[in-house]
């Protein structure tokens, strides 16, 4: 379930020398052009650029269209419905647009490693310390949603097929009760890993450097 948000590809490649925030202009010009542009060509354009880009880095295909695999069923709803109100062309267009975002921003993911990643996140966040904020705080804030989100997608996905071999996938109790129970679970064992290195009341920066990382 990784494969939501992408994941990383250790390389050599220009890509994966480049700095973070250069990545983030380019996913941001990516999503300025497909509004401003508005066109199938340039977002076809823009979808083989993306893939002319994962070629040349050495990204493996199932890492570039992993997301697009999770999201494809989206991706269809929202043709389905823009065919039925605006007409073909401009649903295929704006499935189109969808796609050149996703596949930059997985290029991205696949490029970047979680640290260099959590380090820009971190940088981010420094205006907060004028507020009385910690940004390597809100690092760690973000480094754990960004974790959490596809074990609960994961749990969604393992009580689902458990609730359908018992019979019980028409059941709402068989299905939210036992997301909850784990998600209650797993958020607890997060919690005493902070608490045990010592994360839940000092900021990263006074907890220590020689513990471990977080599990």
């Amino acid at each position: 379930m990784t494969s939501v948000f992408g994941r990383y590809v250790p390389g050599t490649s220009w890509l994966h020398r480049c700095p973070v925030w250069p990545k983030v202009a380019l996913i941001a010009a990516v999503s300025l052009a497909v509004l401003i542009v508005d066109r199938l060509w340039a977002s076809g354009t823009l979808v083989v650029a993306a893939l002319i880009v994962a070629r040349a880095c050495r990204l493996p295909w199932r890492v570039v269209l992993a997301p697009l695999k999770f999201l494809w069923i989206v991706l269809a709803v929202i043709a389905a419905y823009q065919s039925f109100a605006v007409g073909v062309l401009p649903a295929v267009r704006i499935a189109a647009n969808i796609a050149a975002c996703i596949l930059t921003a997985s290029l991205i993911m696949a490029t970047t490693s979680d640290a260099r990643l959590m380090d820009a996140v971190a940088a981010a966040g420094r205006p907060l310390k004028y507020v009385g904020g910690d940004p390597e705080r809100f690092a760690l804030t973000v480094a754990i949603m960004f974790r959490s989100i596809p074990y609960l997608l994961g749990s969604v996905s393992a009580v689902r097929d458990s609730a359908k071999a018992r019979g019980l996938e028409r059941s709402p109790r068989a299905l939210v009760l036992p997301v909850v129970v784990g998600a209650v679970a797993y958020a607890r064992r997060t919690g005493d890993a902070l608490a045990a290195r010592g994360l839940g009341e000092l900021g990263l920066g006074e907890a220590g450097g020689d513990e471990p990382p977080l599990p």
